[in-house]
């Protein structure tokens, strides 16, 4: 702190030998300073003490009168020294006190008995203010003795404790006042030297420009910018925004150099160049950047205001020019500073001034952050740490909202203003995007859920403060009368239980109920066999001699009609789903992949189902044709048609009707599997299908290893016993499949020890044999499947401690799937079109028509503007070049704002304001330091400088009283 430092150097003669020596003392407060004064005035009394290799100081009493008794300047000093007192620049000695005051080239400057009682008021006031900040000086983990003023700025300077050779004492002195503030030496310097460098340079090449701002001397700085042989400014610039140093920035942006903008910077002007060495910022950082880096809100405002923008970085593949030449150059700068634009367009001060929706643009750059981390992998941290910060941002602003309809400003974007029609809920795009980038605590808020919540309920408010047991009185109503809902929904799809069907909590529980019977209906369908089949339905002769019982065996039965018709319908809704949202948004979630393997292998089931039926049906007619009035088992008939009469154990393995049987097995386990997809619905069942789900992919990471390792050992142990088929006591390892087979069920200890036993006395291979299969059961069973078990327990472990995000954020996935348009009705009740689908069928065919006349009407023209509506072009969110000059000028306020854009801003100047708040609290203590040290600062050089003034109109006025009465004399 400047108010209160002060540095004082006692010098002692000692007459006879005339040696000269000098001690500087530098303390915090007064009282530090006067028990250090004490203190080196007894160690030189005592004894002699060497101070420096060249200065001998010797212990010698002189008498010299005292003349103060000031309790912060000890009596007992001036018995044994000269005094030195340095005041920062300001030099007080006393040569046996004869009066007088010299600067640092020994010229007088005004009186001592003038300036000391100035001196002492000023440590007096020093010392109290001292009192007032010792509580937050005593919360400083480092205090100013230990860093010293000058440490930020100068340190290693001191650290050697030279300065550079190159500079002259005028030099010096003007760096020392500009550095600690000394605003009459600078003005006086600037205004009357003629020899003066204002660019020079101290040890660690700082000029005057970047001591000042440094220091915070905005008054310095004020007078240094006046000057026109300024140079160099960029640093000092970027050093202001560092520290926040907002009036300072305001100060050097006001220069006239920079009326042109900001891009005058690229002129080659030495005014705009920064440090040449980067000692203490890359060269690829701007002041836009560096303060989006610092968060600095307002100096963000005051760039941005000026026309100032950060430039998007190329994408990583680019292949362009500029890209190519920075790549081959330094390939390290490049990413460097990739890096650092989008730190600085992922800053939270960017993103709130500088976008009109940041919302969106701080969603989809956290997804590009995201996409990046995967593939510079060598920055994947930084990356991910700043994607994580858009994140951030844009749940901090969802935070900040105080009523709906700032909610809801938030979840659906900008939208049109005209009032939603009746059957017309919010799009809720924010929310399809966050749930697309996986943005989860966004989605998991409150007052995202809040709303979320109000729209499932839609048409249903009283049931939503139910009990469980009148929801599930409501489910079982819904089940037993869904066929009559369908019917009333058909007549009837705009009356009231229209609008109730159309609910999405309503087309949940529809849809759940209708899965649940076509579950039922594949549990029904294979309940004939649950006893077990003794006989094979077509060894059967006694129903029908001359019926081909593979006709009977292939023929679908009722619940196999419903199973189809389920399937249709559960078709017709994927068709609509792939139509709504496209191909490849489709395929982007796993449920829809999931369906879409399922009804197809329910599909391939009953098309090679249909196919034998079809053959036998065929080996029928030709039987009805051709085969005598007699039994089938006694008529002589053609191998193609007579395999149709044979037992299931002599079909061949490519027989229709097995491979239907197969596909229809695995697609009932997928069915049932589905299942899954509703449990995110429940608080209880939600977390565990989701740690299955994370099980699932780490099971899929796993595979690599296991697979890698299996197939060694597999191929290995094949070699190793293929040549002795019939030697072993059993086949194990002789064949591929076989071997496959032992090593698979020896992971779960199916497989025995004697698999590696040979009949012959081939002991040599058969050690070799036990050391492989034992290597692999520790390498399976102890090393790999430990590890996937650790893998499954961490990825649990994961969900577990934040279940209730990740569970929010799986129902609020499920419940989005059913708040669009559409799709009320389940499958297979949605075969049956409804009125209102020839209705919307209509609207569509009648718009169609009327865009082609006008597209007809206009000409190329149009056809080029369609092509920019059907291309979908959105708005360049970040500039990738740079503005003309002309468009570097303050930005027009928006005449008519639409209520979005008001709600936005709205939103945005809370959380500047909580964003200052929260600065303010967290460093509370350097805010008031830097309060304290600017007001000290200026009340210091201020008095000075009165002092100054009143002691040369005092000299003046003795004088002229000296001239007067040198006249009276003269005349009496």
């Amino acid at each position: 702190m400047k108010g209160s430092y002060c540095k004082i150097s006692l010098r002692a003669e000692q007459l006879s030998l005339g040696a000269v020596g000098k001690i500087t003392v530098t303390a915090q407060t007064p009282a530090d300073m006067m028990d250090e004064l004490q203190y080196r005035h007894r160690t030189c009394r005592d004894e002699a003490t060497a101070i420096g290799p060249e200065v001998q100081l010797l212990s010698r009493r002189t008498h010299v009168e005292t003349v103060s008794r000031n309790p912060y300047i000890p009596s007992a000093l001036c018995h044994s020294f000269l005094c030195k007192i340095y005041f920062d620049s300001v030099l007080v000695q006393s040569d046996c006190f004869d009066g007088a005051m010299y600067n640092k080239k020994g010229k007088s400057v005004f009186s001592t008995l003038t300036i000391l009682p100035f001196l002492f008021h000023l440590f007096y006031l020093s010392s109290r203010i001292d009192r007032n900040i010792a509580g937050i000086m005593h919360r400083r983990h480092t205090t100013l003795r230990e860093k010293g003023r000058r440490q930020a700025v100068r340190g290693p300077t001191y650290m050697f404790n030279e300065r550079s050779t190159s500079l002259t004492a005028e030099e010096e002195r003007f760096l020392d006042a500009a550095e600690y503030g000394n605003i009459p030496v600078v003005r006086k310097m600037l205004e009357e030297s003629k020899t003066l460098n204002v660019n020079c340079v101290d040890y660690m090449g700082q000029n005057a420009l970047q001591l000042a701002v440094g220091n915070e001397h905005l008054e310095v700085t004020e007078l240094l910018l006046q000057h026109d042989g300024l140079s160099r400014v960029g640093d000092a610039l970027l050093l202001a925004i560092s520290k926040g140093y907002v009036r300072i920035v305001e100060a050097i942006l006001a220069h006239p150099a920079f009326a042109g903008g900001l891009e005058q910077e690229l002129c080659d002007n030495d005014f705009y160049a920064y440090d040449e060495d980067g000692t203490r910022f890359s060269h690829d950082v701007t002041p836009l950047v560096l303060a989006a880096h610092c968060q600095e809100y307002e100096i963000v405002h005051i760039l941005l205001r000026r026309g100032a923008r950060i430039e998007k970085p190329h994408d990583y593949f680019c292949k362009c020019t500029e890209c190519g030449v920075r790549q081959r150059r330094d390939p390290f700068s490049h990413s460097r500073s990739r890096i650092n634009a989008y730190k600085g367009l992922a800053s939270p001060a960017y993103l709130a001034l500088s976008s009109p929706d940041p919302v969106l643009t701080a969603l989809e750059l956290s997804n590009e952050l995201a996409r990046l981390a995967n593939i510079e992998t060598e920055f994947k941290n930084d990356y991910r740490k700043l994607s994580m910060q858009c994140k951030d941002f844009v749940v901090g602003v969802l935070d900040l909202c105080r009523d709906t309809e700032e909610v809801e400003a938030i979840l659906n974007g900008d939208v049109n203003q005209t009032p939603p029609s009746e059957h017309h809920r919010p799009c809720l795009s924010r929310v399809k995007l966050a749930i697309k980038y996986e943005v989860k605590k966004f989605v998991a808020h409150p007052n995202c859920q809040q709303q979320l919540l109000t729209i499932w309920y839609e048409n249903l408010s009283e049931l939503r403060q139910q009990s469980i047991g009148v929801k599930c009185g409501t489910v079982l109503g819904v089940t037993i009368g869904l066929p009559f809902l369908a019917i009333a929904y058909w007549v009837m799809p705009c009356s009231k239980l229209g609008q109730v069907l159309r609910s999405p909590f309503m087309k949940f529980v529809a849809h759940a109920v209708s899965f649940t019977i076509f579950l039922g209906l594949l549990v029904l369908n294979a309940s004939d066999r649950f006893e077990g089949v003794k006989n094979l339905p077509n060894e059967t002769v006694i129903d029908h001699p001359r019926q081909i019982f593979r006709v009977k065996t292939t023929q679908f039965s009722w619940t196999e009609m419903l199973i189809m018709k389920w399937v249709l319908g559960m078709i017709w809704l994927e068709c609509k789903e792939i139509w709504a949202d496209g191909p490849r948004e489709y395929v982007m979630h796993l449920w829809n992949v999931l369906d879409f393997g399922m009804l197809s292998i329910f599909v391939a089931s009953f098309t090679a189902r249909l196919m034998a039926f079809l053959k036998a049906s065929k080996a029928q007619l030709y039987v009805n044709q051709h085969v005598p009035n007699i039994a089938l088992s006694n008529a002589s008939l053609p191998d193609d048609v007579a395999y149709f009469t044979y037992a299931r154990n002599k079909w061949r393995p490519s027989d229709p009707q097995l491979i239907s049987e197969g596909l229809y097995s695995i697609a009932v386990v997928l069915s049932f599997s589905r299942i899954a997809y509703i449990l995110p619905a429940n608080e209880s069942f939600g977390p565990l299908q989701i740690s299955l789900g994370r099980t699932v992919k780490d099971i899929f990471k796993f595979m690599v290893i296991f697979i890698m390792v299996f197939l060694a050992f597999m191929i290995g142990m094949f070699n190793l016993y293929s040549y002795y088929l019939g030697a072993k006591y059993n086949p194990a390892f002789t064949t591929v499949e076989e071997s496959f087979k032992t090593l698979f069920w020896s992971i779960f200890g199916l497989s025995e020890v004697i698999s590696v036993v040979l009949k012959y006395d081939h002991k040599f291979i058969e050690n070799i044999g036990y050391v492989l299969y034992g290597v692999y059961n520790v390498t399976m069973v102890v090393v790999l499947l430990n590890m996937l078990i650790a893998m499954i327990n961490h990825s649990y472990q994961e969900i577990e401690e934040d279940a209730d995000v990740e569970w929010k954020f799986a129902r609020s996935k499920l419940w989005l799937s059913y708040f669009d348009e559409g799709r009320t009705l389940p499958a297979p009740f949605n075969l049956v079109p409804s009125p209102k689908s020839f209705y919307y069928l209509v609207l569509r065919t009648k718009e169609c028509v009327v865009q082609l006349c006008k597209v007809k009407a206009r000409g190329p023209d149009s056809e080029m503007e369609m092509d920019k509506v059907n291309t979908g072009t959105k708005p360049n969110l970040y500039r990738t070049h740079r503005q003309p000059k002309d468009h570097f000028t303050v930005r027009e306020p928006i005449k008519h704002p639409t209520r979005y854009q008001k709600l936005m801003k709205r939103l945005i100047k809370r959380y500047v304001l909580k964003a200052q708040v929260d600065s303010e609290n967290d460093e509370v203590n350097e805010g008031e330091l830097k309060e304290i040290k600017q007001d000290i600062s200026s009340l210091r050089y201020e008095l000075l400088e009165e002092k100054s003034q009143a002691s040369d109109e005092l000299a003046g006025l003795i004088q002229q009283l000296n001239d007067k009465f040198g006249k009276n004399l003269g005349e009496s």
